[in-house]
C-alpha cells in the first residue's frame, strides 16, 4: 500500500471509521474539520488530530480535504446523496482522482480489490475518505472499517507474493526452450507461480459455483490451453471422463488449483 496518510473530515460514520483505522494501523492521520469542529453528535473529540477550518462549513471542508488528498475514496450503501455527492462533484471538478464504492452492488472483497489497483494505479499516498454520516446510514462505519482493513491485508498479500518467472520456460544445455505442463500438478504449480497475486486472491475467493468464470485464466495462458493436449488428457484422466471437452477437463486444473492455494497458505482468503 502506498498510503502514507489517511484524512477526513471528522464526521460520524465513514469519516471516523477511517480514521480509527488509521489510529489502529500506525497511519498518519489528519484532514479539515468544519468550524468549532462541529459534528452530528456534538464536538469532534480531541483525539482525532485535524484542523479546524476557521469559518468555513461543512461544503468547504469537503472541499479542502478533497484538494489536499492523492484521492478520495468515497463509501455507500447506495447512491450518492448530501455530502458524499457533493464530494464526488468537488473531486471530478478539480479533476482529482475519485472512487466510489457502492457496497449495495458490490462484493466487499470485489470492492477492496478494486480500491487496491486503484490506489496503485494513482499512486496515492494521501487518502481521503468520504461518505454518508452514522446517523443517514447507520451501518457504514462497519462497512467502511472493514473495507479499509481488507484492502491493507490485500496489500500485505500482493507484497509479499512476486509474479514469479514463466515455468513453462526452462534451461537446456543450449539455453531456453519452451516446456508445457503435461500433467494436472504441473499445471498448478506452472499457475502458482505465475499468476499475478490479484488473480491468485480472485480465484480463491470464488465460491465453487461461480469458480467457471475465471478457467480463462488457465485456457489462455501460454502452455495451459486446449491445444495441450497431454495436459487435457491427464484432466480427463483425473476426472474420471474421457468424454468431456478441453474446455471442462481444463477445470480440474482451476479446482485443483484453487484446493491448493486454501491448503498450502499461498493465499490467505479474506471474506
Amino acid at each position: 500500500m502506498t498510503i502514507e496518510k489517511i484524512i477526513s473530515g471528522g464526521q460520524t460514520g465513514a469519516d471516523r471509521a477511517a480514521l480509527d483505522f488509521a489510529m489502529e494501523y500506525g497511519f498518519e492521520h489528519g484532514g479539515w474539520a468544519p468550524g468549532g469542529r462541529k459534528a452530528e453528535d456534538g464536538t469532534i473529540p480531541l483525539r482525532y488530530n485535524l484542523h479546524e477550518l476557521t469559518g468555513g462549513d461543512y461544503a468547504d471542508r469537503t472541499a479542502k480535504n478533497v484538494l489536499d488528498a492523492d484521492g478520495t475514496l468515497i463509501v455507500s450503501h447506495g447512491e450518492l446523496t448530501g455530502g458524499s455527492l457533493l464530494t464526488w462533484v468537488v473531486a471530478e471538478k478539480n479533476k482529482k482522482p475519485v472512487l466510489h464504492a457502492d457496497m449495495k452492488k458490490l462484493l466487499a472483497f470485489d470492492a477492496a480489490i478494486d480500491i487496491h489497483e486503484w490506489i496503485e494505479a494513482y499512486d496515492i499516498k494521501v487518502l481521503n475518505v468520504a461518505g454518508p454520516r452514522e446517523s443517514k446510514d447507520p451501518d457504514i462505519y462497519r462497512a467502511t472499517r472493514d473495507l479499509l482493513e481488507t484492502v491493507f491485508h490485500i496489500n500485505i498479500i500482493a507484497g509479499s507474493m512476486p509474479r514469479a518467472m514463466d515455468h513453462t520456460m526452462r534451461e537446456s544445455g543450449n539455453g531456453i526452450k519452451e516446456v508445457h505442463p503435461e500433467t494436472v500438478d504441473d499445471a498448478v504449480e506452472y499457475l502458482l507461480s505465475s499468476l499475478s497475486p490479484m488473480e491468485k486472491m480472485r480465484i480463491a475467493s470464488s465460491s465453487p459455483d461461480a469458480l467457471r468464470k475465471h478457467i480463462g485464466l488457465v485456457e489462455n495462458h501460454p502452455g495451459t490451453g486446449i491445444d495441450n493436449m497431454r495436459l487435457v488428457a491427464d484432466c480427463r484422466r483425473v476426472s474420471g471422463d474421457e468424454k468431456i471437452s478441453g474446455r471442462d477437463a481444463l477445470m480440474v486444473v482451476l479446482k485443483v488449483f484453487r484446493k491448493r492455494l486454501e491448503q498450502t497458505g499461498h493465499l490467505r482468503v479474506i471474506k
